[in-house]
């Protein structure tokens, strides 16, 4: 399934000129990206973890880094609204439309049979 993680990838690189043109925190584009790119690249090295009952702590590794994945999406969002509000905005929304879009792509894809 590389297409929804490409849309939403997609759709954080677009964000720049909208960005730019609108005069939004361009740092809020810039923290939503590193955010963004930094939590695929964990998703995707949890992917590559072998799971199922012959592996069962991979399988509690791979549950556990799924949710440490958000948590810390959501905690450095967090710490960076106490100082920067406006730039913790923009990047939450822009992150929150980059996984709503790979979200419902996945989720579009599992249900026509597509997933591999």
């Amino acid at each position: 399934m590389v297409l929804p993680v490409v849309a939403g990838s997609a759709l954080i690189v677009l964000a720049l000129p909208v960005f730019l043109v609108a005069g939004w925190p361009l740092g809020g584009w810039a923290l939503a990206a590193t955010l963004w790119f930094a939590s695929q690249a964990f998703g995707y090295v949890l992917a590559k973890l072998r799971v199922g009952n012959q592996n069962l702590g991979r399988s509690g590794m791979l549950a556990f880094g799924m949710m440490f994945r958000a948590i810390a999406v959501m905690v450095v969002l967090l710490a960076v609204a106490v100082s920067q509000p406006d730039l913790a905005l923009a990047a939450a929304l822009l992150y929150a439309l980059a996984y709503t879009l790979e979200l419902g792509l996945s989720v579009v894809s599992y249900f026509s049979g597509e997933v591999s």
